[in-house]
């Protein structure tokens, strides 16, 4: 049996306006009308798509390939003239979310088997651990980038992929910075930039300065590396980062990186969750950093 394609438009308006009262109007349609319209569409495809909270609705896993799909079929009329040119092709989407505190060179790093692939689209969000473990719960993120596992008493079955850690480095700028000197010198003398006290690296370099019986005096705890790297290169102190945060930095020579190293390691993870139907490109882009040497 062939898909009815007025069906599909009709569950595309709705799934978009996310409200059936508003879209049936928008339509012209009785509400009635347009839920037989998308009830049959359901039968066709063997799969409810949308979850319907009191009198909001959710798209469901089969709801957000449909709508996918949707999405490509009715954008066509777009792509005509490449269509002509026979240059069009099928373009799959990857939506993924990143911790707004995350290094942008890493993110890129991370994405770059796939940023060149013309049959793809990156879809590329940034939020907080919960807006974007929400947006994996409700199927608007494939894939969410973090530099920590998700809780462990969440209930969503979240499957989370270490795909790298990096070694730490001091940083500061060259007229602040030897690079010569012993990291307990540094301590000792230099104000720092810092992740906040949430930060697994923090948590190290508070555990390390103590070992080394130092009270470093803390110029500024940033949980936004970008904002550190700024602070780093305004000479307001050394920073506590991966090198691959200040890439362009240490390579001008605008920033130096101190020879010892604090041997604290900061871990990227990706988080998926399980999936019925799961989009092909988060495994093959797992596949291709597993172990990654992305993060130098």
């Amino acid at each position: 049996m062939p898909l009815n394609y007025h069906h599909l438009r009709y569950f595309w308006a709705v799934a978009h306006d996310g409200n059936l009262t508003r879209t049936a109007e928008r339509l012209n349609l009785s509400q009635s009308a347009l839920s037989v319209q998308i009830k049959q569409l359901e039968e066709r495809l063997g799969h409810a798509l949308f979850d319907r909270r009191g009198r909001q609705l959710h798209l469901t896993e089969a709801g957000r390939i449909a709508l996918d799909h949707a999405d490509a079929i009715f954008s066509t009329g777009q792509e005509l003239v490449a269509t002509l040119e026979g240059t069009v092709r099928d373009r799959k989407a990857l939506r993924v979310g990143a911790l707004a505190t995350l290094s942008r060179n890493f993110q890129i790093g991370f994405l770059r088997p796939i940023l060149s692939r013309l049959d793809v689209e990156v879809i590329l969000r940034s939020g907080s651990p919960t807006e974007l473990l929400e947006g994996l719960g409700t199927l608007n993120l494939d894939l969410v980038l973090m530099n920590r596992p998700p809780p462990d008493d969440s209930l969503t079955p979240y499957e989370t992929h270490q795909i790298g850690d990096q070694e730490v480095s001091i940083v500061g700028a060259p007229e602040r910075l030897d690079p010569d000197s012993p990291i307990r010198d540094l301590l000792a003398e230099q104000p720092f930039i810092l992740p906040t006290t949430d930060s697994s690296v923090r948590t190290a370099f508070d555990a390390m300065a103590s070992r080394l019986s130092v009270r470093p005096q803390i110029a500024a705890e940033v949980d936004d590396m970008a904002m550190m790297r700024l602070l780093a290169r305004e000479n307001i102190g050394l920073a506590l980062v991966a090198p691959i945060v200040v890439k362009d930095e240490l390579t001008s020579g605008r920033l130096v990186e101190a020879k010892e190293h604090p041997r604290i390691k900061e871990t990227f993870f990706a988080i998926t969750q399980r999936r019925r139907f799961p989009n092909a490109l988060v495994q093959d882009l797992l596949e291709r950093n597993a172990g990654s040497a992305a993060l130098s």
